[in-house]
């Protein structure tokens, strides 16, 4: 560039100096040579300034990113024609694998690399091979916590406060989400999106009419429930049956109580292995959901029905006319189950599964995606950074089904108001526990826990049986 300027400068004092030889008088000279050499010198600077503000001047992209990174060189171009490659537990061609193409879409555009996704529904079976090999992906999208949390602890990962500034997670993220991506003191990847579990759905027409009023305690939850049994209904639509894995929505309400009534400590513990389920923290959990599961009266077909009842039939109680069921706890998932043509907003609506005790905070169960680095180069380190915006979950907020855990996200970035409403209740948690039976070793969540929970709720074992018998088959 400033080749060219003085190239051009030159020319000029040149033309200036011909000009003065052919159309002017000898004596004229001097006065004739100072003019155009005095324009040119003047205007010569301002026109460098000119084309080196345009030269040093950023491309306009449709995201934040944070000043100085990796992301920022990027989008100046630093590392065009680069590819990063990205594995995960969906494949590319099935609904997730598109919206996740859409996703990225932006931070191609803006940086000119190329993101190489190679997930199948196979990884968490591959993933350890390929990196025991040397071949470990640039990045994992990581479907649970306990996965990545192994790969950190053997050193794999690259924490994310490294290259990216606590100031701009800070910015970007809940302070709970931050939190659970740190492994013994490392933060070692950003969280993408979720869903959120600790939700209760009721029929908002209806509602609205009977005079209900959203409960913000357990202790008006409670007084609730009754005072809809008092009105000549059941409250409480629950099922549990879903084929090998009956009994996985029990498995959810004992992990939303947990939280409600003991430490997050123990709850880890129990996670774990090192909390019994035979404890009294864990059984006293149970037997507070048991309170309302057990009283026919609270209940839709009562007890005897829970275990036959499947979970996606459950819900539908609430669009009876009158409801055959208020209440419904499950993640937003559920609402694929309801009837066709119900609307949020009108005729069903959602609450936050209320505090037992406020010692415990508001804590929100969730499953989620867990976004973790294993090579470091300025490429990767880029699209790590692009992870952190709500533009990366783009795909599934304009198309519905997951929730930006970034909470720099907008309501126009969202095509459902069910999702951004979510996303609200969501940013008034005081900490994140992802969904515990997934965390336990596959014998035990998705195992004997399922097994004797449901033989616990359809009254063939006790409490103390069922307990013992999980805690029997964790693995040693």
């Amino acid at each position: 560039m400033k080749k060219v300027l003085w190239q051009m400068l030159a020319l000029t004092v040149v033309a200036a100096v011909l000009l003065t030889a052919c159309g002017s008088p000898a004596t004229e000279a001097p006065a004739a040579t100072e003019a155009p050499m005095t324009e040119a010198m003047t205007e010569a600077p301002a026109a460098t300034e000119e084309a080196m503000t345009e030269e040093m001047a950023m491309p306009e992209v449709p995201f934040d990113y944070p000043a100085g990174g990796a992301l920022e060189a990027a989008i100046n171009g630093d590392y065009a024609g680069t590819t990063v490659t990205v594995d995960g537990a969906f494949e590319g061609n099935d609904p997730d694998g598109v919206k996740f193409a859409e996703s990225m879409k932006a931070f191609e555009d803006a940086t000119g690399i190329t993101v190489n996704y190679v997930g199948n529904k196979e990884f968490e079976g591959t993933i350890s091979v390929r990196v025991d090999a040397g071949d470990a992906p640039d990045i994992v999208d990581f479907p649970q916590p306990g996965l990545m949390a192994t790969f950190a602890r053997e050193g794999k990962l690259v924490p994310v406060t490294s290259f990216m500034s606590d100031e701009w997670l800070s910015q970007q993220y809940n302070q709970g989400w931050r939190e659970f991506n740190t492994v013994d003191g490392q933060e070692v990847g950003v969280m993408h999106r979720y869903s959120g579990k600790s939700l209760v759905w009721y029929p908002k027409q209806a509602w609205d009419a009977a005079g209900y009023q959203v409960p913000q305690t357990w202790d008006e939850l409670l007084a609730l429930t009754q005072q809809i049994a008092d009105d000549g209904d059941t409250a409480w639509c629950i099922g549990i049956e879903s084929g090998a894995a009956t009994g996985w929505p029990a498995t959810d309400w004992t992990e939303d109580l947990m939280l409600r009534t003991t430490s997050l400590e123990n709850y880890d513990a129990w996670v774990a292995g090192t909390l019994p389920f035979d404890s009294p923290e864990v059984k006293n959990a149970i037997e507070t959901w048991s309170n309302i599961w057990f009283n026919d009266a609270y209940v839709n077909g009562g007890r005897s029905s829970i275990v036959s009842t499947s979970f996606g039939d459950a819900p539908g109680g609430l669009f009876t006319d009158p409801p055959n069921c208020w209440l419904h706890r499950q993640a937003n998932f559920i609402t694929s189950f309801f009837p066709e043509g119900k609307v949020y907003g009108t005729d069903y609506d959602f609450f936050y599964l209320p505090p037992v005790d406020d010692a415990h905070g508001r804590p929100f169960l969730v499953a989620g995606d867990l976004i973790g680095m294993f090579n470091d180069r300025p490429e990767v380190r880029a699209l790590m950074e692009y992870f952190t915006t709500p533009q990366s979950v783009s795909g599934w907020l304009e198309g519905g089904g997951a929730i930006a855990a970034q909470q720099t996200a907008t309501q126009d970035m969202y095509g459902s108001d069910l999702d951004y409403g979510i996303s609200q209740l969501v940013a008034d948690a005081t900490a994140f526990r992802f969904d515990g039976s997934d965390l336990m070793p596959q014998e035990v969540g998705q195992g004997s826990f399922w097994e004797h929970i449901s033989s616990y709720v359809a009254g063939s074992e006790d409490l103390d049986t069922a307990m013992k018998a999980i805690d029997a088959s964790w693995p040693r």
